[in-house]
Order: structure tokens, then sequence, then C-alpha cells
């Protein structure tokens, strides 16, 4: 298989559906093998009842529904280990990075790379509809934080839209311990620990104001995952670059 879409979802009753079907359609137009695969992170209305619901013969739509609500980094996690294809993308829910942006991500793969992440703050990204100050303050704070103590050389670890081969997957994955806010910095942390190359490549972006980002708490989780990803690096949790 060519080619596993990962879609954590939320509460996601009223956009799943119109998301299912852009994702389909462009997979359709690609004539790929594919599947989609979405993790539904047990939601409280009936996300997981619209996924049953859709009917294609372009691709598989996996179903994978959780019991209770563990976390954005949990439904990543288990998306991307249970998925089958040769390139994993992970994508948000309501599509503010266009499917259509793939192709500059695996474009970045097959140049070499192992992880391709989409990212708002390079040159030639283009930010359709910008967040509200509060957030684009909280997401250069942050930013400025995880440069100087985690990852320097990335603009954008925050963007929902990234893309592993299904080895670099396998790898990084199994070690992904933050399910919450900050697994992204935590996944690209294991990725350069064990010796994959990532890309930063632009994207369009468009933000959508039904965020559910609560700017103190998740500003303070974020805060305090960078601390846990500092200590699970010491305590040899992520691996060695020969495993």
């Amino acid at each position: 298989m060519e080619l596993s879409v990962i879609i954590p979802a939320y509460n996601e009753e009223q956009r799943i559906e119109p998301t299912l079907e852009r994702i389909l359609a462009y997979l359709g137009a690609r004539r790929c093998t594919a599947e989609v695969l979405v993790v539904v992170d047990g939601s409280s209305d009936g996300t997981a009842d619209v996924v049953r619901r859709i009917r294609t013969d372009v691709a598989p739509v996996r179903l994978l529904d959780a019991a209770v609500n563990r976390g954005k980094g949990a439904c990543v996690r288990r998306g991307m280990l249970e998925a089958r294809g040769d390139l994993r993308l992970f994508t948000d829910a309501d599509l503010s990075t266009p499917i259509e942006q793939f192709e500059r991500l695996a474009t970045a793969i097959s140049e070499g790379h192992d992880v391709a992440i989409g990212s708002r703050r390079l040159p030639a990204s283009r930010v359709a509809i910008a967040q509200p100050w509060w957030r684009r303050a909280m997401g250069r704070t942050f930013a400025w934080c995880v440069q100087r103590v985690a990852l320097p050389g990335i603009q954008d670890t925050q963007c929902g839209f990234k893309l592993f081969s299904g080895a670099a997957a396998a790898r990084i994955f199994p070690h992904q311990r933050i399910e919450h806010f900050g697994f992204d910095v935590e996944v690209l942390w294991i990725a350069r620990h064990l010796g994959l190359r990532v890309a930063e490549v632009p994207v369009t972006w468009t933000d959508d104001p039904r965020s559910t980002v609560r700017p103190l708490v998740d500003s303070l989780r974020m805060l305090a995952g960078l601390a846990r990803i500092r200590r699970a690096n010491r305590l040899g949790l992520y691996g060695s670059r020969s495993a």
C-alpha cells in the first residue's frame, strides 16, 4: 500500500464527512493504493457513526474508536502503528492544510528524507487566514522555547500535517510517550535522536476559528512536555540509532 492517511478526531461530527469526501476525491484522482484511518478519541458526539456510514470504492476507510479520551498524540501514535502504507500522513480533521499539499511533503521524502513536516513559518509558506493574535503570540513563544530547548533549526513543530516513511514511523512511534499537546515536538526529537532526516516544507494553511486550544492550560502543558522529553532522553527511553 502506497499511502495511509491518519486523521485524529475528537467530537468532529460536523467536519469529518466533508473532510473524508475531499481526501477520498484526492486519492481517487491520484489513483494510488491507499487507506484512510480515522482515530476517534473517545468522542461524546456522533463522529464514529458518521465514519461508519462512509461508503467508497476509492480506498478503505478504517475506524479506530477509543473508549476514552486520551489525547491527539495517542490517536496519531495508534494510527501510525496500525497503518500499512509505505508513506503515512497525519492530517488534522479540519484540513487547515489542504490534502493537495501532500505532494510537497512526498517530494521531500522522495529526495531522501525520512520525515517531512508542513510549516507555516518559512518564506514560501502561505497563511490564507491567520490565527487570532493571542494564538500567534502563544505559538511564537512556544516556538522560541522549542528552538532553544529541543529542536534548533525547526521553525514550526505544531502544524498538523506531517508525513513519515513507513520505516520511520515504525521506529519513531513505539517510543512516543506524550499523548496530549507537545507530542509533535517529542516525535521530531525522537526522529533526530534516531538519526532520521527531517525536512521542513512550506505549505498553505488556513486557520479554523473552531479550535479548542486553551491558551493558559495548553501553553503550560506544552512547556511541561519539553521537560518530559529532556527527562525521557536522559533515561534512554527513546532508543538508539542502531536499534
